[in-house]
């Protein structure tokens, strides 16, 4: 006999109530977890942006020291050391454009941007060209003759100038899906007064944003203030309490009978008398530094201490100045207490953090920059123009000493074991120059002479060191070969 399976299928019963399931530890009895009575779970983040907020973006600065050094300090150390030139030119060329920087007042500009940038999330600087006065057309580079660059206008975001809908569709453009054209108005007509190419138009901007949030901020960015509200509060509050409790700092308090009975509300004689008396003893031990008290009458003299405050502060601080990305000694001035005494791996934290801005913010807008001061300046652009950046890190003479010590024994080294020549041994000893301020007389004509002879070939003529002219030590003699 066989027998026959028979398959039941199963459905779930749509009707039966949903239940609610959690996958994370929950104890409702403890009121721990979701969905309990906890005091953490009532915590929430509710949307806020004062980025659009300006007339509070502008007291803070004004009136708020810190939020000045927030808003000033990071920028001011961006342009510190400036920049240095890498190209193949003399240095009357070098003065001349300096000159021209100075002229343009480009580091103040560039300055000012920054911190309207980081105040307001928004800033624009206006590219001024002398003879291309229709700035709805794209800066022609042909067109820019010796002395024409005249600067740049400086205008944050709330000062009239508008990007516009249309983006940027060319990948290789450095405003790629950025704004193409924006619009500069009168602030109090709304009259148009100027239509700018997005080509004469360098950006300044806060903090960056995802895309959707970028357009909420009509393509600009976030005011650094916005992510560091919660934590200036807080500081401002501790700061004005600690502040407030000075006053209490030594209290008097006078103990007497039946002072329930004098401030009852039938008693209004005795409640006259009772105020004389102490606006009496007020005025005798302000000037008088005594207090009369009736016979019988008790007075004490309450002392507040301070322990623990300092702490207290000090922890706020630190929030802040990490909330700022700043270090403490540079935010604040000092070191707070509990701290190591220099701070010196957070400085140097905070100079990698300022060599990324430099890289990434800067750099970007120098190179826009550089082109149009090399034509206005020398008249043509080299093939080789581009910059760096010196390190915002000074050694002490020790430091330094030792660095040159170490590298040119490296140097040496590679030479007298005819890795490199005399010509490359001289031109590393002068790249020291630029951290260290030694080697930095060694001369071309000096370099040139040198190629291609070795180690070996000074080793024969049993004065190994002579093709290194070193400054003040050792040198070729004329004709050794």
């Amino acid at each position: 006999m066989s027998k026959r399976r028979s398959t039941r299928h199963v459905r779930a019963d749509t009707k039966q109530a949903p239940v609610t399931t959690m996958d994370a530890f929950s104890n409702p009895i403890a009121r721990l977890g979701y969905g309990t009575q906890d005091l953490l779970q009532a915590t929430q983040y509710p949307l806020t942006r004062i980025t659009q907020n300006y007339q509070l973006l502008t007291s803070l600065y004004r009136e708020n020291w810190i939020v000045q050094n927030i808003i000033e300090t990071i920028p001011g150390d961006m342009v510190r050391k400036w920049y240095t030139l890498k190209c193949n030119v003399g240095p009357e060329y070098v003065d001349a454009l300096q000159r021209l920087e100075r002229k343009v007042h480009l580091r103040k500009s560039l300055l000012e941007g920054m911190y309207w940038g980081r105040l307001y999330g928004g800033a624009a600087g206006i590219i001024m060209i002398r003879g291309q006065d229709d700035l709805t057309q794209p800066l022609d580079y042909e067109l820019i003759l010796p002395g024409c660059f005249l600067g740049l206008m400086i205008l944050d975001r709330w000062r009239g100038i508008y990007p516009e809908l249309g983006q940027v569709t060319d990948p290789a453009d450095p405003d790629f899906e950025l704004p193409e054209y924006y619009t500069i108005r009168d602030e109090e007509s709304g009259t148009l007064i100027s239509k700018v190419h997005h080509s004469r138009v360098l950006r300044f901007t806060g903090r960056e944003l995802p895309y959707n949030e970028k357009i909420v901020e009509t393509y600009w960015g976030e005011s650094e203030l916005e992510a560091i509200y919660s934590e200036l509060v807080k500081r401002d509050n501790v700061s004005g309490n600690i502040a407030a409790l000075t006053f209490r700092a030594n209290v008097n308090y006078l103990e007497t009978d039946s002072l329930d009975q004098m401030l009852a509300v039938n008693n209004a004689a005795a409640q006259k008398r009772f105020w004389q008396t102490l606006q009496a003893q007020s005025v005798i031990e302000s000037n008088f530094g005594t207090r009369l008290v009736n016979k019988g009458d008790v007075m004490h003299n309450t002392q507040y201490t301070f322990a623990g405050l300092a702490d207290v502060y000090d922890r706020v601080m630190m929030d802040v100045a990490g909330a700022a990305k700043t270090p403490v000694t540079k935010l604040f001035g000092r070191s707070p207490a509990g701290m190591n005494a220099t701070g010196e791996s957070d400085m140097n934290n905070y100079y990698d953090y300022i060599d990324g801005l430099r890289e990434n913010q800067l750099r970007p807008i120098l190179e826009r920059l550089l082109p149009i001061m090399a034509l206005s300046a020398w008249g043509i652009v080299p093939y080789d123009l581009d910059i760096d950046f010196p390190p915002l890190q000074t050694p002490d003479s020790n430091e330094v000493a030792d660095i040159v010590d170490k590298k040119t024994q490296a140097v040496l080294s590679a030479y007298q074991s005819d890795l490199i020549d005399a010509a490359t041994a001289l031109k590393e000893l002068k790249a020291l120059a630029d951290e260290t301020s030694m080697y930095n007389s060694i001369s071309d004509e000096a370099i040139e002479q040198a190629k291609g002879r070795t180690y070996s070939d000074y080793k024969a003529m049993q004065d190994p060191l002579a093709g290194l002219t070193l400054p003040g030590s050792f040198g070729m003699e004329e004709g050794d070969g």
